[in-house]
Parts: C-alpha cells; structure tokens; sequence
C-alpha cells in the first residue's frame, strides 16, 4: 500500500471523527440557542444550522465547478439531496419519528417539492440558465421569508425563556462556531480523501459526486440528525434536513452556474434518473406527514429500502 494511499486514508478518517465532534456541538449550542431565543426547533434547524451544514455541499460543489468537473458539481448537490431526504430522515423516522406540525409541514415540504419540480422541468433542455437560476432564487427567497415570518409572529408572544448573561452568551456563540467549523473541515478532509480514494479504485466522477461526495457532504446532516435523536430533539434535524435540501438544489446550484459564467450544464441522465428519483424520495418522505402532522417507522423503513435500491443501482 502506498503512503498516499495511507495520508489518504488518515486524512479521512480525522475528517469522520472531526465532523462528529463538531456536530455534537454544534446541535447543543443550537437547541441552546432555540430555547433562548424563543424560536421553534423546526425554524431553528431550517435556517441557521440548514445554512451552516450546507456549506461543505457550496463549497466543494463551487470548487468543482472551478476546477471543470460539472459532474461531481451537480451530482453532489443532487446527490446530497437524495441522501438527505432518505437516508437521514428515514433514520429518524426509523429509531425516532418525531412530531411535526401539519401546517409547517405543507408550508415547507411544498416548497421543497415544488423547487425540484421547478428544476426538472427547467432543465429538461440539459442547460440550467440565468432564468432558470433566477426562479430558484426565488423560491429560497420564499422559504426564507416563510421562516422570518414565523420567527415574527412567535416574537409577538410572551414565552419564557431562559435568561443568559454576557460570558453565557459569548460562550454559546463561541461553541456555535466551533462546532459550525468542525463540522466544515471535517467535511472537506473527508470529501477530498474520499474522492482520491475513489479514483484510485476507477470509479467515474459522474459516480462519486452522486455517491461519495454526496454522501460525504451530508455528514453534517446525518451527525447533526443522530445527536439531535439522542438528545430527543427530532424537530430540529426535520427543519434542518428540509432547509438543506432547499438550499441544496436552490443556492447550491445557482452559485454553481454564476462561477461556471452564467450556465451550468445538465447531464441527461440527471434529468431523467437522478432529479426523478429525488422527487419520488422525497414525496414518500413528505406528503404522508403534510396530512398526519407526524413521521412513521414504517415510512422510514421504505425510505432506507429505496435509498439503498439506487445507491446500488448506480454502482452497478
């Protein structure tokens, strides 16, 4: 074995256990921060952690991007999406299927349903545009002013909350960021190392950004996912894993295709496999809670099952 192949490997696995330590600290300081502030775990989740746990998808995706492997782009944001809302929600519906308000569930879940319907059907001419680019900014716009305006309306109400000092607050803030930027650079070591170790094996680009890179770059999502069932603190990682996913394929993607000069192109099989297979993921995933306000073991279980179904499929 060579000494590459050795850094390689220890590269990657610092990169684990770095995300997973950070993730833990991260997800305490936001519940932290959600008791605090008065704000619903669920708006919580879709908004400061969803941003935070979405760099490393940003940022290997817009490396990518710069470097000329649009594949490995887009399959990650694809992919991470996939992973997202399979994966990891069907873990938490499996071992903890947490409530979740029916109205925030149609709000967001139909948002996120309708960014990748916007998406398929735009890139069916194998090119993601300006004007394309312009309608999902628009609609993360959307799910933002949703969150803000739920952060508002609770604002009006008199919750209790507990009381901070300044050195408690420099201290939580402090922990945020460290966590937030565990959580970041372990990611990137894990994703790099991953991919090296990929090519060494002769796996396509178009495979690793759909698979390992994707994969990778959810490890924020999944640790976050996992400490916050621990910690019976499910609401927080539904937001989180929505906001993602809505962040993923409406941020991630346009910012893609202004450092790629205006345009990014759509490979055919992502258009005709990967963004469908997302949209059926997540409509098993959402649309029975948009009706019944709550998440079920055995939705979780089929989530796994089809999750798993592609994975193979595309290895294959």
């Amino acid at each position: 074995m060579s000494a590459a192949v050795l850094l390689s490997a220890a590269l990657f696995a610092f990169g684990l256990w770095l995300t997973m330590r950070g993730g833990d600290t991260f997800v305490d300081a936001s519940c932290v921060i959600a008791r605090v502030s008065g704000v619903p775990q669920v708006v919580i989740g879709a908004t400061i952690v969803s941003l935070c746990t979405t760099a490393p998808e940003l940022t290997v995706s817009l490396l990518a991007t710069l470097h000329g492997v649009d594949d490995i782009a887009i399959g990650n944001a694809v992919g991470s999406a996939a992973c997202n809302i399979s994966l990891i929600l069907g873990l938490i519906a499996l071992l903890a299927p947490p409530q979740f308000d029916r109205r925030d569930a149609r709000a967001r879940g139909g948002l996120l349903l309708v960014t990748l319907m916007v998406l398929g059907t735009t890139t069916a001419d194998g090119v993601l545009g300006p004007v394309e680019c312009g309608v999902l900014i628009l609609l993360l716009l959307l799910f933002l002013c949703y969150n803000l305006r739920s952060v508002s309306m609770l604002s009006e109400q008199k919750l209790a909350r507990p009381h901070l000092d300044g050195g408690q607050k420099a201290g939580l803030a402090l922990r945020f960021v460290l966590g937030a930027g565990g959580v970041v650079l372990g990611a990137k070591l894990l994703v790099d190392n991953a991919v090296a170790l990929a090519r060494l094996a002769g796996i396509s680009e178009a495979v690793i950004g759909l698979t390992l890179v994707a994969v990778g770059t959810s490890l924020p999502e999944l640790v976050t996912a996992l400490t916050a069932i621990r910690r019976r603190e499910g609401a927080l990682s539904v937001g989180n894993i929505i906001g993602a996913n809505i962040i993923d394929l409406a941020l991630v993607l346009p910012a893609c295709a202004l450092a790629n000069g205006g345009a990014l192109t759509i490979s055919g099989v992502c258009s005709t496999r990967d963004l469908p297979v997302t949209v059926i993921l997540t409509a098993v995933a959402l649309l029975p809670t948009m009706f019944t306000g709550r998440f079920h073991r055995m939705q979780g279980f089929g989530l796994l099952v089809l999750y798993g179904a592609y994975t193979a499929a595309l290895l294959t």
